[in-house]
Parts: C-alpha cells; structure tokens; sequence
C-alpha cells in the first residue's frame, strides 16, 4: 500500500504505464544539458564488462551525469555508467519494460503499479526539494517573493493573470510588482516534477485536489500563454527567455537559473511560515517524516508539519527490478550501496554542487535493506 502522512494520498504516475509499451521505437527526449551547465543529454563511462543503464528524472541527473558518473568509473572499473534525462514517467516505464537497469524518479510507484509489478523496489538516494522560480522584470535579484499554494493554484488555473493582483501584492506588501501578465510554464514530459508540484497544490488547495489532483502528468487548465517545457532544462530556459513568467524548477537546476537571472520564491509551509530551499529548512521537512517511512518506502513528504521545513522535498528514488542476471544483480547492488553510503556516493562532495542532501541513517538502513532484496 501507497504510504503518506496525510489524507491516504495514492501516487498518480499512470503515464509511465502508457508510455512503455511505445518505448522501443521512441528516442528519449533527453535534456541538453546538465545542471552545471554540461552539455550532455546522455552520458556513459568508461566501457567495462557490466552495463548499468539509468534513465529518467531530470532532477537527478546532474547528480549521476556530473557526479556519480566521473566518480565511480575509478570505484569499479568492470562497470559502464549511463545516464539519460528522459522525464521520471519515462524513467519509470524504461524500468518497468526492462530497457534500464535503474529508472531515476522523484516519483514512487502507484499501489496500482505495484499489483502489476510486484518485484519492482522504489529505493531512495537522496533527500531533494524542488523550488518555483520566475522572471519578474525589475524585481531585484535578491528579493524574494512569498507564495502558498492557493495562490500558485490560482495562477496555473488563470484566475490570477497579472503579477500586481492582490493575491500577491497581500503576501508581499514591500514589493513593488508590475502591472504583467503571468506567462505559467509547466513541464510538457511526464515529470516527477510536476508529480511534486502538483501535490503541494492538491495539499493546500480543495479546488485543485478535486478538480486536477496530481501526477507526472495532469490535465494542466487552458490559460492565456501557457507555456509546456521538456526537462527542467527547457523550463529554465523558458523562464529564461519569457518575461512574466512563472515555473518549477528541480533544485539540482537552481544555480543555473539563478545565473540565468531568474528570482525563487520563499513557500508557505504546512505551519504558516515562508520557507527558502535551504539545506536547513529541507533537512527540517525530512526529518518529520522519517518516523512514518514504511520498508517499500513509498511516501511523500510534501508539506509536513514541520517547523521552518520546506514545503515541497523529496526523496530521489531508483525505481529498479528485483529480478535481474546474477552479474548484472551483483553490479547494480554495489553501485546502490555506494551510491547512497555517506562516506561514499552520498557524501557532501557529490551531494552539495546539486543542492542535495543525504538520507537520514533511518533510510539509508531501509534503502539498503531494498537494494538486499535484488536479484533474490
């Protein structure tokens, strides 16, 4: 069963299972470039006797192209490393058709999905968090603006169309904001980062949890010069390139947009304060939940109540099958276990340039416990 802290949430991730049986005729709508600035949209290691392929989330894949990657062509050299920025929905149905050996998603699996596939694993890598960012012409890089979620809804539904609406002015009385039209961008792929936002909205807004709901793909509503994007890459580039416009952005991709001139807000978190995407506030929102982690580790941790947390924080998962080639079983459960050990894979020196933080010792020991269970 689909665990939550709150409301019996059920994970909608139903475009992965579209998607893979088109998958083998189709190319992977892979990101250009990586969140240091990399120009990558596939990436491999050196070639040795095994290969571990990943696919999936953009959000994660700066940490495996830029990072992991480099790092662990010296740690096991009989292994090829590839990686592909593909959207967590195609991640998720490349793992499930068997293509990828590691389906990267800031998603997990559905109950539904789990009945139809029960040797899947949904394994956790790291602790994540997803920011919005915007272009507001002559806002000042260093201010801020606060926003919650009914007013975030109320923008993707076009019922606030200007940026000087009194939605905002109210949250931000000492800035001065234009009189704009707010250009919404969404991802246009089957994203997990839509499956985060989309929960904080559902999770802080009726409307939206009854009428749109969430998932890695939703029935995102007709507004006047919406704009879809592919990977969080094309959303910063959008962002980028559209004045007015507003988006949400993985944060492995925030300097870059940072250094694109794009502004990031401060949220409303479940106990009424407004929150940066600090390494403190997101490891503030982790901690409340990690009591309540099941042994499949299927959960969101979406606006917890948690004091100076972060409202919208993740786990990174792998979504990987059990059942794999003894050879392919030994090398991927050593990756695994490097990729999430501290002193390894997830310490600082990995973790910290894509703004992530390692799993708390709880997770990393029910992590590590999945990633025993492959190829038993």
């Amino acid at each position: 069963m689909t665990h939550t802290l709150r409301h019996g949430r059920m994970a909608l991730v139903g475009a992965a299972m579209l998607a893979v049986g088109a998958l083998a005729g189709c190319g992977s709508g892979s990101d250009t470039t990586g969140g240091n600035g990399n120009t990558a949209g596939n990436s491999t290691a050196s070639i040795g006797a095994v290969t571990l392929a990943e696919s999936g989330s953009s959000l994660l894949y700066p940490l495996f192209n830029n990072e992991w990657i480099p790092a662990y062509a010296s740690v096991d050299k009989s292994v090829t490393l590839t990686a592909e920025s593909s959207g967590s929905g195609t991640g998720i149905a490349k793992a499930i058709a068997g293509q990828v050996q590691i389906g990267a998603s800031d998603a997990y699996l559905s109950d539904g999905q789990m009945q139809q596939h029960p040797t899947m694993l949904n394994i956790p890598l790291a602790v994540s968090a997803q920011q919005v960012m915007y272009n507001v012409p002559g806002l000042g890089k260093n201010v801020h603006l606060k926003l919650d979620g009914p007013t975030l809804a109320a923008i993707y539904e076009g019922k606030v169309q200007y940026w000087d609406d009194a939605s905002i002015t109210t949250l931000n009385p000492d800035v001065k904001l234009p009189h704009q039209r707010i250009i919404p961008v969404h991802r246009s792929d089957s994203s997990g980062d839509t499956f985060l936002f989309t929960q904080y909205l559902s999770d802080t807004d009726a409307a939206w949890k009854t009428s749109i709901a969430y998932g890695t793909s939703v029935s995102w509503p007709a507004v006047q010069g919406a704009l879809g994007a592919k990977g969080n890459s094309g959303v910063v580039q959008t962002l980028a390139a559209t004045p007015g416009s507003i988006g949400y952005v993985g944060i492995s991709w925030l300097d870059q947009g940072v250094q694109q001139g794009l502004g990031y807000a401060a949220l409303k978190n479940h106990n009424g304060q407004f929150e940066l995407p600090t390494a403190d506030a997101i490891q503030k929102e982790a901690a409340a939940g990690v009591n309540q982690v099941p042994d499949d580790e299927r959960i969101s941790l979406i606006n917890l109540p948690a004091d100076g947390g972060y409202p919208i924080v993740n786990f990174e998962y792998a979504i990987v099958n059990s059942q794999q080639p003894a050879d392919v079983a030994t090398a991927l459960k050593k990756f695994l276990t490097w990729a999430i050990d501290p002193q390894q894979g997830g310490g600082s020196q990995y973790l910290t340039p894509v703004h992530f933080l390692p799993l708390p010792a709880a997770i990393q020991s029910k992590s590590q416990a999945q990633i025993s269970k492959i190829g038993q």
